[in-house]
């Protein structure tokens, strides 16, 4: 019998150009140490900064970062704060790494929901990074799919009631058009950490045509390597969107 774990292993593929990362296992790495949830996140802030590095070094020109859904704010009252607290804490104290590494930052979800010394701190991250094009950096905060499909829908709901299109003129890139990632190609690869295996409710338009790639890594001890290794996995993939095998 022929012995195929010989086979060598084809990664001529293209790299990615856009991943998106679900952020997994920050309470769970703390609780491995005794340690309170706290600790955790501020080990995961400082994965985010490692990553971001990474992804510039490795190429990519867009990332996607998911840092809190629309179902985190059920958590408790004093996590919610710490988190709060955290996120005011990285744009003060990251921004000018951001203007300097050429990375354009985007936040994208439910603003309303934010407190509001929050939202002007995005606002200004937003408008200082705004010409930069080495990186475009999202971030997902109060962030929901089926909330944006939703919106998006209402949106051209009323514009159609309102005169200004044609039902039969809304396409997929019409509907696209409507969402908070418009703008920003879809990622060709979704990288969730900490062993789960599901996409809870993140990017569900976008990720139509993805390639999934799970990590048990969690996310405080994520990295280059972890980064470089998904990459790895995702040459040796052929996509094939729909349409059969060369």
């Amino acid at each position: 019998m022929k012995d195929l774990s010989l086979k060598p292993v084809d990664e001529s593929g293209p790299d990615p150009e856009h991943v998106a990362i679900i952020m997994d296992g920050n309470g769970r790495w703390a609780q491995s140490r005794g340690l309170p949830r706290t600790a955790g996140h501020k080990r995961g802030a400082e994965a985010v900064k490692r990553t971001i590095r990474a992804a510039g070094e490795l190429g990519i020109r867009y990332l996607t970062l998911f840092g809190f859904s629309s179902e985190n704010w059920q958590r408790p009252e004093s996590e919610i704060r710490d988190l709060m607290a955290l996120l005011r804490f990285y744009l003060i104290n990251n921004i000018n790494e951001l203007v300097d590494e050429g990375v354009k930052l985007k936040v994208v979800g439910d603003r309303s929901r934010l407190p509001d010394d929050t939202v002007t701190m995005i606002d200004n991250a937003e408008e200082r990074t705004s010409s930069n094009e080495r990186l475009v950096l999202t971030i997902a905060l109060s962030y929901g799919s089926r909330q944006e499909l939703v919106s998006a829908a209402q949106q051209l709901a009323q514009d159609a009631r309102a005169g200004l299109i044609n039902p039969e003129d809304i396409t997929e890139s019409v509907f696209a058009d409507r969402l908070y990632t418009r703008g920003i190609p879809d990622p060709d690869l979704l990288i969730r950490t900490s062993g789960e295996q599901r996409v809870s409710n993140f990017l569900l338009w976008q990720l139509a045509y993805t390639e999934l790639v799970f990590t048990e890594t969690r996310w405080p001890d994520f990295g280059f390597n972890d980064l470089e290794h998904a990459l790895s996995e995702f040459r040796r993939r052929e996509r094939r969107y729909g349409t059969v095998a060369g």
